[in-house]
């Protein structure tokens, strides 16, 4: 996956911003302020960062060599997906999809209601 094709799809889901708050190398993307992913894309490979529950996130580790720990982030609840070719992109998208749903369900219900999420 090429860093516009992955910009695009963490950008085009709904309300997310995308900021760098840790300085021009860490691409961060947020839904109402929380960060669902980061994106190291000066990396290579290039690399992504997302929530994931921690049971899956041990499984996903286990069977990909391609993810790992969360880099710099809660390793219990985050895992750095390396983008070199070995994980299926459909299952690169279903990760961003989780982490996104996973930060939105952790939002205060008014605020999901405001922001047409709930």
């Amino acid at each position: 996956m090429k860093l516009e094709s992955l910009r695009s799809y963490l950008k085009e889901k709904a309300h997310v911003t995308e900021e760098t708050p840790f300085g021009p190398q860490a691409l961060v993307f947020k839904v109402a302020g929380k960060m669902f992913a980061t994106v190291g894309w000066d990396a290579d490979p290039l690399r992504v960062t997302l929530k994931c529950p921690p049971e899956k996130a041990e499984v996903l580790r286990e069977l990909y060599a391609a993810i790992g720990p969360g880099y710099y982030m809660d390793k219990r609840h985050w895992n750095t997906v390396q983008l070199d070719g070995s994980i299926p992109k459909e299952l690169v998208l279903e990760m961003i999809d989780e982490s996104y749903t996973l930060v939105v369900r952790g939002l205060p219900k008014r605020t999901q209601k405001e922001l047409g999420l709930a």
